[in-house]
């Protein structure tokens, strides 16, 4: 029988049963819709971070097979991974740098929206939805980072608690419940597992199928005054597909070969097992968090925690605050300024909290970086004895 018969009983069979005039004619409409003449590479940006969630839902399948999370056996879970299973060193490292990758995609594609101008009318919840899809990839790399139970994790994840239980009023029960009692332990891995596991990925599912479902419905935003811009025709811009999925289809393919070089090349380290008992020096969280955790070092700690809980705050309501007609940067000198400030401000503190705390050679010369991230020369002669003790 050939393949053209086989097709023609199978559609028979089909449309006996499901009505699939109705079921193609929304799907063929989403293919064919033409897409404005500024569509770019950046505009990739949203698939990337789409293709970041499904490699980070499939490795982490991956890894569940051997994982165990418990006190006792997550440390060793992961290094019996890393050693023993066909390739569980890569879907680790791939897992691990996946997660990065995903915040910064997602970072990148939330400031090219903001410079843009395409939160304004009438994609204020789509903006909305992305801002809650960019806090919960944090929540993943906060959660997903206790997990090997090292070292590292099980002291970041203590002050990264107690930051939390210095908000007013809740603090000890924000603290308490996410660590299941007084200080991280058993109780703690369980939860954040489940967090990272069950709840976070059915909720950034739905959260991105409702996302998706508003860029579709409203389409991509061109630089023309908010409610002028034109409604293009059939076969006027440029085409989705195959044009743009063509696009996309290559970013991606690239995507997957920086992941495994990155994974191959620059792989993360296991470290030592978690000892409650001995605490690192210079303990930092992750490079996603250190700019937020410099800035409390510069305020008492109810006033940066005010200072830091502002930030989510305005992006859910910026689209609401920003109520200029004008899409284009160059129009809109105020935001832009604005964003990047607060771009530079990341940058310089990120770079603040990874030097805080460490010795530091610029120039040929050796600098001792205190808490608060200020060079301090060290003479000669500390050089050749090491760090010094000077705060």
């Amino acid at each position: 029988m050939s393949k053209e018969k086989s097709k023609a009983k199978i559609m028979a069979w089909l449309e006996e049963r499901f009505d699939l005039q109705s079921i193609q004619a929304p799907i063929r409409k989403q293919i064919e819709k033409p897409l404005p003449k500024n569509i770019s590479w950046q505009h990739t940006l949203g698939s990337m971070s789409f293709f970041l969630f499904i490699s980070q839902v499939l490795t982490g399948i991956l890894l569940l097979i051997y994982y165990r999370p418990t006190v006792n056996e997550a440390f060793e879970s992961i290094k019996f991974i890393m050693i023993k299973p066909y390739l569980g060193w890569l879907y680790r490292q791939v897992h691990a740098w996946g997660a990065n990758l995903m915040i910064i995609v997602v970072f990148l594609h939330m400031l090219r929206i903001f410079f843009m101008g395409s939160f304004k009318k009438p994609r204020e919840l789509t903006w909305v939805t992305g801002v809650f899809l960019f806090i919960f990839t944090l929540t993943f790399g906060f959660t997903g980072y206790l997990l090997p139970w090292n070292q590292l994790a099980y002291w970041a994840t203590t002050v990264g608690t107690e930051i939390a239980g210095s908000i007013p009023v809740i603090g000890d029960w924000i603290k308490i419940f996410l660590r299941g009692g007084s200080s991280v332990g058993g109780e703690t891995l369980s939860r954040f597992f489940v967090v990272h596991v069950i709840i976070l990925p059915w909720l950034v599912f739905f959260l991105i199928g409702f996302h998706l479902f508003l860029v579709r419905l409203q389409g991509i935003s061109t630089m023309e005054k908010v409610g002028e811009e034109i409604k293009l025709k059939e076969g006027e811009g440029t085409p989705f597909f195959p044009h743009h999925v063509l696009k996309e289809g290559i970013v991606l393919y690239f995507l997957i070969g920086i992941l495994i070089t990155l994974s191959i090349l620059m792989p993360f380290e296991l470290g030592e097992k978690a000892d409650p008992l001995q605490t690192p020096h210079a303990i930092k969280p992750e490079w996603y968090f250190l700019p937020m955790y410099q800035v409390l070092k510069y305020f008492p700690k109810l006033i940066g925690i005010f200072v830091l809980g502002l930030a989510p705050i305005f992006l859910i309501i910026w689209p609401f605050l920003d109520k200029t007609k004008e899409r284009h940067p160059a129009r809109r000198p105020i935001s832009v300024a604005f964003g990047i400030f607060v771009v530079i401000s990341l940058i310089v503190f990120g770079l603040l909290g990874h030097w805080a705390e460490s010795k530091q050679n610029f120039f040929g010369k050796e600098y001792q970086f205190d808490a608060y991230g200020i060079p301090h020369r060290l003479s000669d002669k500390e050089e050749k004895i090491g760090p010094t003790t000077r705060p």
